[in-house]
């Protein structure tokens, strides 16, 4: 390949030149000297300066900052939860390092969202260093949550089902729903997963007149409340088998193995039933961790794994307007091909699963 001409080069547009950030000095953000030689211009280059947003962003954006910073896309709490809630206090710094080797590559800070893109899909930045109010979907939310969420709403997973109703018909992006406050708030509030807050957003609040009076749809109105809207509502979707993470003794990396990735849909009883989510019926998918998935790190880490279920509380982004299940009452009723029940589970985990294994099939 050629050498990139110098125009080519330009780290900094003329759109960024004349916006209100582009006002600021280089060195304001980036720190360095203010000088023509190289060498002493980076003398203490700051390359990411939204890594430390309390110093450099929050002096504008106070208020998102104080919010974000304790944002699950900030803390990646949600890891943290499941990996204690399974193990003991003893075992924490193991697993803490385990976190921070390949789940904290995850995190991220301002300018992952709104100047750069993931490295997952080449890096570099979305717009000449220009800071994007709402970030597009394709090089920031789904680079990031493309192997599930992105791959379910485009319709990537198989020619034979198609992609979330509300981007294939309504060009929906993910912030219409997901919208800056919701991804900026405090993971404190939320009880650290996004699982233990409130249902937000939620199918009512835009589909407002679902089991109200007048909906022409009789099936709203019986299983309000006793369903999750996914389970009439989505198609297959993908879960994951295991996974074990360590560090190659060649290069050093850290990496990870999963043992297994398919399709399907699954209805269980719903674990983390709620004034919020009273459903007793929900759509779960099998999640990848088992018992020695850490064991790089030492052994039995995770002595407590029963404790939590490896089927969870699924919202898979595929929706669709009709679907196999709701095409009559006996699609649903006494097909057991679409609920989770015994012979679907593996032996070894359930007793993990005892609260989510449908036992008795609605008739």
């Amino acid at each position: 390949m050629a050498p990139l001409e110098p125009w080519e080069k330009v780290l900094v547009s003329e759109n960024f030149l004349i916006s209100s950030h582009g006002s600021v000095s280089c060195i304001s953000c980036h720190g360095g000297e203010q000088s023509p030689d190289k060498e002493t211009a980076h003398t203490g280059l700051v390359t990411h300066p939204s890594d430390d947003a309390a110093a450099y962003c929050a002096t504008c954006h106070a208020d998102v900052v104080n919010s974000s910073q304790e944002s699950l896309h900030s803390t990646l709490s949600g890891y943290k939860v499941s990996m204690y809630s399974r193990s003991i206090p003893e075992n924490h710094p193991a697993l803490d390092e385990a976190f921070g080797n390949h789940c904290s590559s995850c995190h991220t800070s301002c300018g992952d969202c709104h100047i750069s893109q993931p490295d997952s899909v080449g890096g570099g930045f979305l717009s000449g260093h220009e800071f994007v109010e709402t970030p597009p979907m394709t090089r920031t939310c789904t680079a990031c949550h493309g192997s599930r969420v992105g791959n379910e709403y485009l319709g990537k997973n198989s020619e034979e089902i198609p992609g979330d109703v509300h981007f294939r018909i309504a060009r929906m992006n993910c912030v219409s729903c997901h919208t800056g406050s919701a991804l900026h708030a405090s993971s404190v509030d939320t009880g650290n997963t996004r699982y233990t807050a409130s249902q937000e957003p939620s199918c009512r609040g835009c589909h407002a007149e679902i089991g109200a009076a007048g909906d022409t749809v009789a099936q709203h109105s019986i299983h309000q409340d006793k369903v999750q809207c996914q389970v009439c509502h989505s198609i297959e979707y993908s879960s994951c088998d295991n996974c074990h993470v360590e560090i190659s003794s060649k290069t050093g990396n850290p990496f990870y193995t999963t043992d297994a990735h398919y399709l399907g849909f699954y209805i269980g009883r719903n674990p983390i039933q709620s004034e919020e989510r009273p459903y007793e019926y929900v759509t779960v998918r099998h999640i990848p961790i088992a018992p020695d998935s850490y064991s790089f790190y030492g052994e039995d880490l995770l002595p407590n794994f029963d404790l939590v279920a490896t089927w969870a509380y699924a919202t898979p982004h595929n929706i669709q307007r009709v679907t196999p299940q709701n095409q009559s009452c006996d699609a649903c009723h006494g097909n057991s091909d679409l609920f989770l029940t015994v012979d679907k589970v593996k032996p070894e985990e359930l007793d993990a699963n005892k609260d989510v294994i449908v036992e008795s099939i609605p008739e």
